[in-house]
């Protein structure tokens, strides 16, 4: 295992793939660890692959109290780990709050990102007062306490049919509560829409049809405010296509990574 010091304590990460690939750094969605890119890493042979827990989820450490954690501490954590572990700028996947941190380090640092895979995210997600109910809650009854209705928006209905609900069910319920709730309230005041806007580099927005986190319609507001970017559906997927549809999100990004994508060392995916 590896881990990353920040101000707030370890942060931990994981790379696969070979030294020499194209890095793709992959930022988890809220409620999940770095576990959530296993079905879709053995379908992008040849990436080097760079994924992290953000604090206070999998094994990384909760960094103190929920309010001090933002979109942008979360950017400067994926900027301290491309400085720390990749040889140039990156091709950064980010998955909902995941693509806000995408979002906002492209913006921050232009420098380390070379191209945007936003998927299942937005410039805005919620109001503050949905999500200030979700730290209540959560503070109230802890994480398991809201775990089915998460379940609701994150997966259609023949997925969560399945035995291996269970385990997405489980990696949410046994996130620390101080975690989760930091990351709910650097969601709730976070409005990246005029950043994103200015945003010029080559990007692909991803959504699914069946996600009741992040509806296409709103994943598609936020890639029409990027100049160029390309924009997919994923036919009977929620919010976590990684999981559910990991053939399919795979075939996008392999599609993505052999457009041109201005000069990198490295060797683009087969």
């Amino acid at each position: 295992m590896q881990a990353l010091m920040r101000p707030w304590g370890a942060m931990h990460y994981r790379t696969d793939g070979p030294e020499d690939g194209l890095t793709v750094v992959f930022a988890n969605s809220l409620g999940t660890d770095l576990r959530l890119w296993d079905q879709v890493l053995p379908l992008l042979p040849g990436i080097r692959a760079l994924r992290f827990d953000k604090r206070g989820h999998g094994l990384s450490d909760s960094g103190g109290p929920d309010k001090a954690v933002t979109i942008a501490g979360l950017a400067g954590d994926a900027a301290a780990l491309i400085e720390a572990e990749a040889r140039g700028p990156v091709i950064f996947a980010g998955l909902s709050i995941g693509g806000m941190i995408g979002q906002q380090l492209a913006h921050d640092r232009p420098e380390l990102v070379r191209a945007l895979v936003l998927s299942n995210t937005a410039a805005k997600m919620g109001s503050a007062e949905s999500w200030n109910a979700r730290i209540a809650a959560v503070r109230s009854g802890g994480v398991a306490s809201i775990a089915d209705a998460v379940m609701e928006r994150w997966f259609a209905a023949p997925f969560r049919a399945t035995p291996e609900l269970a385990l997405w069910r489980n990696m949410l319920a046994r996130t620390d509560a101080a975690g989760y709730a930091g990351a709910c309230t650097a969601i709730a005041a976070a409005d990246l829409s005029a950043t994103t806007s200015r945003l010029s580099l080559p990007t692909l927005v991803i959504a699914g049809d069946q996600d009741g986190a992040s509806p296409p319609d709103l994943v598609a507001e936020t890639a029409a405010l990027i100049a160029g970017a390309a924009f997919r559906v994923i036919p009977g997927a929620g919010h976590l296509p990684p999981v559910e549809a990991p053939s399919e999100w795979a075939a996008l990004l392999r599609a993505f990574l052999h457009q041109p994508l201005n000069s990198h060392p490295g060797t683009l995916i087969p």
